[in-house]
């Protein structure tokens, strides 16, 4: 690549952390023969946040389920455009549709509160519309607790997470800055949570760009976000993670080193911990379907820890 070439490719990925574009809903639960509420309540800063709810008549457990960038409660059409260009050259160009996973929880006898982070699906732009791996988004976990803790009819009950992604990554950050919150949490499965340095090393080397570059990158990054890539990190704030926690990933993701996700789990506190590697694939969202097809695993640790 030529150097204004380079130039160009990192200021569009540094403003594509502000000015991402947001995908559709495309389905919904009733796809899946499931009652739901639409439902809305603010992060903990405000900001509206739009929500599923879906009841599991006489159950008194509830999953509360994130998601990742890019995505929103319903999954992501990444066999349309843009996102099928975007995400072609990783493999990564087929639509993930979470749908299948709340039906899974729900037949399993949870309840499902499912929401959209702030600047993605329905909920509202906040931040400049900066996305930012948890710094702010962490403020969106807050506010599922204190909505579930608001109705009469949620906040008795048992209470896990499937966090993906952005979402495991910000439920992180969320537990370091407001660990009283979740007091009454009883687990947590964390999907392929991640360091934002790690993914843009793996862009750059895919692009044939020196290592060493990255820093440009990183400059870039604050004049377009206020935000360094280090500053994007869960790394840090794993250490206030006390729930039992299951994680997974896939091994040889070919967007970015997985090793950060071992990172992540070393660094959590709670000894009730357990890293699951996904073999056999290099695309990422073959992460994001894997509770789908292969549910015991998650179902499991929610029955041990929420029974």
């Amino acid at each position: 690549m030529t150097e204004n070439e380079i130039t160009d490719l990192f200021k569009t990925i540094a403003t594509g952390f502000r000015d991402q574009i947001r995908s559709p809903i495309l389905a919904t639960p009733a796809s899946k023969g499931l009652q739901f509420e639409d439902v809305t309540f603010p992060s903990e800063d405000g900001v509206p946040l739009e929500a599923w709810f879906i009841p599991c008549e006489g159950s008194s457990k509830l999953v509360i389920a994130n998601h990742p960038r890019w995505f929103n409660r319903y999954g992501l059409p990444a066999h349309l455009e843009p996102w099928k260009s975007t995400f072609k050259s990783t493999g990564n160009d087929f639509e993930v549709n979470f749908i299948s996973d709340y039906k899974i929880l729900h037949d399993a006898g949870y309840n499902v509160l499912t929401y959209d982070f702030r600047n993605h699906g329905q909920s509202g732009s906040a931040n400049g519309s900066l996305v930012t791996n948890g710094v702010f988004e962490s403020r969106d976990v807050v506010g599922s607790l204190d909505y579930v803790r608001s109705r009469p009819d949620l906040d008795r009950m048992t209470v896990g997470l499937l966090s993906r992604c952005l979402g495991c990554s910000s439920t992180i950050v969320a537990m370091a800055r407001r660990p009283e919150r979740f007091s009454e949490v009883k687990c947590m499965v964390g999907v392929q949570p991640l360091a934002v340095r790690t993914i843009m090393e793996r862009t750059l080397a895919s692009a044939g760009i020196p290592p060493h570059r990255i820093e440009d990158l990183d400059a870039q990054m604050r004049l377009s976000t206020s935000f360094s890539l280090d500053d994007l990190s869960p790394v840090d704030s794993a250490s206030s993670v006390d729930v039992p926690t299951l994680l997974y990933q896939v091994r040889n993701d070919s967007m970015l080193d997985s090793s950060i996700v071992q990172t992540i789990y070393d660094a959590i506190r709670t000894s009730e911990k357990h890293l699951h590697w996904i073999e056999g694939t290099t695309r990422r969202w073959d992460g994001y379907t894997y509770f789908a097809r292969e549910p015991k695993i998650s179902l499991d640790w929610f029955a041990r820890y929420m029974n």
